[in-house]
């Protein structure tokens, strides 16, 4: 198991997405300006497959 956040916060900052406010527990709200779509990102993420998916729900074309 690996840490992806700081891989994965900088990827979506890259590609225009921003914090937007703290969601339910270690979770934040993000969001894509050029998608107008809101989306969480975990405040951990452990797992090289829940990091791709927090990157196909944000609507960026990239994997780790």
């Amino acid at each position: 198991m690996g840490d992806y956040t700081r891989q994965i916060k900088k990827i979506l900052s890259d590609n225009g997405c921003y914090f937007l406010r703290p969601g339910k527990g270690d979770h934040e709200i993000w969001y894509n300006p050029v998608l107008d779509k809101k989306f969480a990102v975990d405040g951990k993420i452990t797992y090289r497959h829940s990091a791709n998916k927090m990157l196909k729900d944000a609507g960026v074309n990239h994997k780790v």
